[in-house]
């Protein structure tokens, strides 16, 4: 394959082993209502947005016939969770290693995250070659009108690198993510948990085993 125009990263569960943590703040968010999230319900959580997670949420908690809760409150509880969980964060193998190896080629990268930017600071703080990705797109970007499955966070990324979405690797583990990443035009190239069947993912998109076997150059 030629080499890539630019590399677009997802962070979550990426470059950061982070979803662990966050199906563990919004099991313990959703229990306080009453409402025990299953492993279907965890997995359309996963590469979204805080608040379109909270209103999923939301929805389910009230369609269980349990008492009516508001997007906020549901936070309120989510989020100290959260925040002490992801502050210990690891890195993805091989993660540290690709975004080297994209800066010495020259590469340009751009992280089109979900996470807010809040979040992604909170995150980050422990893995500064984190740094190396000037170029960002946040969840909560006031230029970022949907959040994924949507394609405007590839989009809004390419555009700040100053390049065609068509000519970027996107890298992704979730299939909001993929749907999204493909629905932008970009070569999608796929870490998958073991826990999500690979139909769940858009069609086209290149399988990694691990970070440690892109094929940059």
């Amino acid at each position: 394959m030629p080499r890539p125009a630019a590399c677009l990263f997802d962070l979550d569960g990426l470059l950061l082993d982070t979803e662990p943590s966050h199906a563990e703040a919004w099991s313990q968010a959703a229990a306080h209502f009453g409402l025990q999230l299953g492993a279907a319900q965890l997995l359309q959580l996963r590469g979204r947005r805080r608040l379109d997670c909270a209103h999923l949420v939301q929805a389910w908690i009230e369609a269980g016939s349990f008492r009516p809760v508001a997007s906020d409150e549901l936070l309120a509880l989510r989020q100290p969770i959260a925040e002490k969980l992801l502050a210990q964060a690891p890195a993805m193998p091989g993660a540290e290693a690709l975004i080297g190896r994209c800066q010495q080629l020259g590469i340009p990268m751009a992280l089109a995250t979900s996470s807010s930017r809040e979040a992604v600071s909170l995150k980050a703080a422990p893995h500064p070659w984190l740094a190396a990705i000037e170029t960002r797109v946040h969840g909560d970007d006031p230029q970022l009108q949907r959040g994924k499955p949507a394609p405007d966070v590839f989009l809004l990324a390419a555009e700040r690198l100053g390049v065609e979405a068509s000519h970027c690797w996107a890298f992704e583990d979730s299939p909001a993510g993929a749907q999204a990443a493909r629905a932008a035009g970009c070569q999608v190239h796929v870490l998958r948990p073991e826990a999500i069947a690979p139909v769940l993912y858009p069609p086209g998109v290149r399988w990694l085993n691990s970070l440690a076997a892109v094929p940059l150059d």
